[in-house]
């Protein structure tokens, strides 16, 4: 009689359903996920919605360091040996995340090389996109910052000439994200709008002709 084979172990799979050291969570808009400072004892991943991840100074400054997708992992710090949240995690929608526990997560890196793959391209493009991030801060000017967030918001080199952002993205969160004032992000705005780079209809639409602002010298 033949021996059956082994299923093979698929990530997708893996982060779709729950079992041993997996939870469901569905959030409401705005529900808190975790605070800075709480313990940090999960990897979280997005199924559905986004998560927006904020720091809070000790002046009581909140800065956006992070908004974040469909496909995206966060609270890997607890890998890492963090015993604490750096940062407060917090649903922008309604949203579906798979919670899994520090050990399940130690336990599948360990034993399943794809989901190990998986994970470090994640790890690996959040890195890039941080430094990216950092360089920006550093040397543009807060139009070409605006300018390049919105291109990724709006997910630019996919086909089209036009791509949908969040709808109803308010400027005050365009603000905290570029690091700049509300005034500058709507005067911003309002330019790339009348040289027809942005198009309004029930949510902000960008052309590619963007990309202009943030290659300019």
């Amino acid at each position: 009689m033949p021996r059956k084979q082994p299923l093979l172990f698929s990530p997708t799979i893996f982060l779709s359903k729950i079992g041993p050291g997996k939870s469901l969570l569905r959030t409401n808009k705005l529900q808190l996920i975790f605070s800075q400072g709480d313990a940090a004892e999960a990897v979280f991943y997005i199924q559905t919605g986004q998560v927006k991840l904020t720091v809070l100074s000790e002046q009581g400054k909140e800065a956006i360091i992070a908004m974040l997708e469909p496909g995206s992992f966060f609270g890997e710090g607890c890998l890492a040996g963090q015993l604490t949240c750096m940062a407060t995690a917090t649903a922008i929608g309604s949203s579906v995340l798979i919670r899994i526990d520090k050990q399940a997560m130690i336990r599948v890196l360990h034993d399943e090389p794809s989901f190990s793959e998986l994970f470090l391209t994640h790890l690996l493009s959040r890195n890039i996109r941080i430094q990216e991030d950092l360089v920006d801060q550093l040397f543009n000017s807060s139009e070409k910052r605006l300018a390049r967030l919105l291109l990724l918001m709006a997910h630019f080199g996919k086909e089209g000439q036009l791509e949908i952002i969040i709808p109803k993205i308010s400027q005050e969160r365009l603000a905290e994200m570029v690091g700049t004032t509300r005034s500058r992000v709507s005067f911003f705005m309002n330019k790339f709008r009348r040289l027809g780079f942005l198009k309004y209809n029930g949510g902000v639409h960008v052309h590619s002709s963007l990309l202009s602002i943030v290659l300019r010298d």
